[in-house]
């Protein structure tokens, strides 16, 4: 029998495939650093062993995945290749393993991983489906008919898989430090698309996705008329936001989500659209409803003094827009208040501007120090360049959280892909 050793399994993406290879049957292991992340709750339930690094961690019956932040001179990886035994990276092994199935890329600058989430959901509501989150989930079965899971555009790495189908959410400048302009983003973007196999499902408001070109058909979905499926008549009650779909000018039935804001009624759309052409009912569709969401995103905890603790993924100026426009929907009589900690020293300075723009929209701005990556340890510019660009805006310590108490009944948006959390933590600590 042999194990699956994952180099890096806390990981998000390594995470899920980990949970999904372990709910299949198989015997699997990993490594990482003694740091506790999210993700260790999960395995730790699922009684995966987590190793520190070590390269005699590999042994000869191993069959190594070595997530994509680790160079070939890590210890693990180089003892691996030694010992000859089967080596993939992460996007490698995962485009071989969904060959399987039925495969659903969900792929997109924005909304990816709320848009896999929803659609593993309302899938496996009704078909055995396997599915890989970005948020660190993964799910596995024997008997899976389809498998959808989240494809990221990162140094292009969606370009290993070839899936039956794929979602794209829009086209979007991100990820600096390796995209040069908006136009590498679309080509990789176009590339992708002549992988899919049977069909794309794409958002037709989005401009650069009308330019897309693929040998197989491409459904467009959308707020505007001319799409193959529109969402009409969008109303927000106190359950969430509900809205009619036409289907190429005829009416096809009305939904409801239990979230709030535009980009809410888009993923539900590509969902509703990809299992329209799947032949599911609209009965079956409205699996939508009972999502419960995924880690990260737009997560709720009601706090004293009619405040709402949010806590969100947001780290580009596009999602900051849409999770203080959420915000404000659901809670109409409510201040907003925007607690930012950006997200690379690249991604802020090509975006100074825009960031100031959106976040702007809160009503009261807290901007925490720039959290720089492993790539990125450090930049030419400081927090200071994007808080003289906010109005009012304040810098804020996690030590300095009690500031944020002075803000009753409101609603604290914590926002960022750093380590944003321990702000959030700091805060709550002092209930």
């Amino acid at each position: 029998m042999s194990t699956y050793h994952f180099i890096g399994i806390k990981g998000t993406g390594m995470s899920a495939l980990a949970q999904i290879l372990h709910d299949s049957g198989e015997t699997v292991q990993g490594s990482d650093i003694e740091k506790t992340f999210f993700t260790d709750e999960i395995l730790q339930k699922k009684q995966i062993p987590i190793l520190t690094f070590d390269a005699n961690n590999i042994e000869n019956n191993h069959i190594v995945i070595a997530g994509n932040a680790f160079s070939d001179d890590h210890e693990e990886i180089v003892s691996a290749k030694a010992k000859g035994v089967p080596f993939y990276r992460y996007h490698e092994f995962l485009g071989q393993y969904i060959q399987q199935y039925t495969s659903i890329a969900v792929t997109g600058a924005h909304g990816k991983t709320s848009t896999t989430g929803l659609l593993a959901h309302t899938l496996s509501e009704n078909v055995p489906t396997s599915y890989l989150i970005g948020d660190g989930t993964g799910k596995g079965r024997a008997d899976s008919e389809y498998f959808a899971f989240e494809a990221c555009e990162y140094r292009r790495h969606f370009l290993a898989y070839e899936p039956d189908y794929a979602i794209m959410t829009n086209i979007d400048f991100d990820h600096p430090d390796y995209f040069k302009d908006l136009d590498d983003v679309f080509k990789a973007f176009q590339e992708m698309a002549m992988n899919v196999k049977r069909g794309i499902i794409a958002c037709g408001d989005d401009e650069n996705l009308q330019a897309i070109h693929a040998q197989v058909p491409v459904v467009y979905y959308g707020l505007l008329p001319e799409n193959d499926f529109q969402a009409a008549n969008i109303a927000e009650t106190e359950n969430g936001t509900t809205f009619e779909v036409y289907v190429r000018g005829v009416y096809y039935d009305t939904f409801e989500i239990p979230t709030y804001g535009n980009h809410s009624v888009l993923n539900a759309l590509s969902v509703i659209a990809l299992c329209d052409y799947e032949n599911f009912s609209p009965e079956q569709s409205k699996a939508i409803y009972s999502f419960g969401g995924v880690k990260r995103r737009f997560t709720e905890t009601e706090w004293k003094d009619g405040q709402i603790i949010i806590d969100d993924y947001a780290h580009h100026p596009i999602e900051i827009d849409a999770t203080i426009d959420s915000a404000r929907k659901k809670y109409p009589n409510k201040d907003v208040v925007a607690v930012f900690q950006p997200h690379t020293y690249s991604r802020t300075a090509e975006f100074l501007n825009e960031f100031a723009e959106s976040l702007s929209k809160a009503d009261h701005v807290y901007l925490c120090d720039i959290f720089g990556s492993a790539r990125e340890k450090n930049g030419k510019l400081s927090i200071d360049d994007l808080q003289t660009k906010v109005d009012g805006s304040s810098f804020i310590t996690e030590d300095e959280t009690h500031r944020l108490q002075l803000h009753n009944n409101s609603v604290i948006l914590f926002m960022g892909a750093g380590d944003i959390q321990k702000y959030e933590e700091a805060f709550k600590a002092l209930a």
